[in-house]
């Protein structure tokens, strides 16, 4: 039985416009079954959530502002009897398109949408087999416009280091107010450079701390794991892996690229840098990419004059992204800020050079600086706070922003590479 408006007779004339963009999912089965690939276009990959679990969902991001006509799904044996097609501008706020409470799975064609937003979700309540929900395609057509153009300027928040083991009833706990600073902020989207879970990363203590504040944000945020992640009881990522699902899998590992406008973000696991998979991956992913700015984020920095000082793990990776002409690099670990003047692999000053921050201030207990190191241009610790960072299609800039509300530091505007 159809609840709502719109006739599943017919194709639109629209374009389809979520081919191969970023998707994102509440879970996945296994990192062979991830959400990319329902936007694929291929009749054999699919999506598969979780077996036993309702709800689940799967949602596209079109990359800007859409007037959606229509969505067409092709299930798997493991479809769903009741769910809705919704459609958001930010990805957190959502609106029904469409809703069914009868479905015998196969295809299912919705024209006749009508609808404004940049994100797009299957919201899926009630599972028709004992499985869980699997999709071959998840399309989405109609025309990109509005307020939001598929390149320009957009904002992103990124931190690291972030839920110690409190809650906001605690006054010193640091988390609940950066979270509460980011959302203020409302950027495109959230990152974050690992250490998300104190002490351990394990599941309960993601649901406990991490999900009460950052959490608020899960579905726009694309995270990499830290060296906490690893130290889970239950074996290594394995709290990460549950609580963030196929958002920080979204191409079936703990590493992943996306873009943005102009820019391509590179995701890496710095716990694995040692292992050969994902370098050979880094080096086809930076081949392929056709976007004229990048920016990388992983845990571990390969300069820092905090705590744990320079990690050499990190120079192999610094070294292919140099040679790819990379913009910007992004890392956490040590509990501070700090930003460094453009530098190549082996510390040397130049204009060619990769920019490289540091953020690890996003709740955990920071950290005294200890040897300041050549190109460190700004630090600061003891002062908790996020970095809002402001991409356009040459270039960026950003600041380091306090709990408080205040600026802390501002860099200059760069020009990519």
């Amino acid at each position: 039985m159809l609840l709502t408006w719109p006739d599943r007779a017919g194709a639109a004339a629209d374009p389809l416009i979520s081919r191969d963009r970023p998707a994102t999912a509440s879970s996945v089965e296994s990192s062979a079954l991830g959400p990319q690939n329902a936007v694929d276009g291929s009749a054999t990959t699919r999506w598969a959530s979780t077996e036993g679990k309702d709800p689940q969902w799967i949602q596209v991001d079109l990359g800007a502002t859409a007037d959606v006509t229509r969505v067409a799904l092709t299930w798997e044996a493991a479809y769903a009897k009741a769910y809705r097609v919704e459609i958001s501008a930010d990805g957190t706020t959502w609106t029904a398109l469409a809703a069914e409470t009868a479905g015998n799975g196969g295809a299912d064609d919705w024209t006749g949408l009508s609808g404004k937003g940049r994100y797009v979700r299957v919201y899926a309540t009630a599972r028709g087999t004992s499985y869980g929900y699997s999709l071959y395609d998840f399309a989405v057509y109609g025309t990109l416009g509005g307020t939001t153009p598929p390149t320009g300027a957009f904002t992103v928040v990124a931190a690291g280091d972030i839920a110690a083991q409190c809650t906001a009833s605690d006054s010193a706990c640091a988390h609940p107010k950066t979270a509460a600073l980011a959302q203020k902020i409302n950027p495109r989207f959230y990152l974050t450079m690992g250490d998300n879970q104190y002490d351990d990363a394990r599941i309960a203590d993601f649901r406990a701390y991490y999900d009460k504040t950052w959490g608020a944000f899960k579905a726009k945020t694309h995270p990499v794991p830290g060296n906490h992640e690893t130290y889970d009881p239950a074996g290594t990522l394995s709290g990460y892996q549950e609580y963030f699902g196929a958002i920080a899998y979204p191409q079936g590992k703990s590493y992943y690229s996306y873009d943005e406008g102009n820019w391509h973000f590179i995701a890496l696991d710095s716990n694995s840098f040692d292992q050969k998979a994902q370098i050979d991956w880094l080096k086809s992913d930076l081949a392929r990419n056709g976007k004229g700015c990048i920016a990388a984020y992983w845990h571990h920095p390969l300069y820092s004059s905090g705590g744990h000082g320079n990690d050499p793990v990190s120079k192999p990776v610094w070294k292919i992204l140099y040679d790819a002409k990379a913009d910007l690099v992004l890392n956490g670990h040590d509990h501070h800020y700090e930003r460094f003047a453009p530098q190549n692999p082996d510390g040397k000053a130049t204009a060619d050079g990769i920019v490289e921050i540091v953020g690890g201030m996003g709740g955990a207990e920071p950290y005294p600086i200890e040897q300041v190191q050549p190109n460190s241009q700004k630090r600061i610790s003891g002062q908790y706070g996020v970095l809002k960072l402001d991409f356009n299609d040459a270039g960026y800039t950003w600041s380091y922003v306090g709990t408080d509300g205040q600026i802390k530091d501002s860099a200059p505007n760069y020009t990519c590479h």
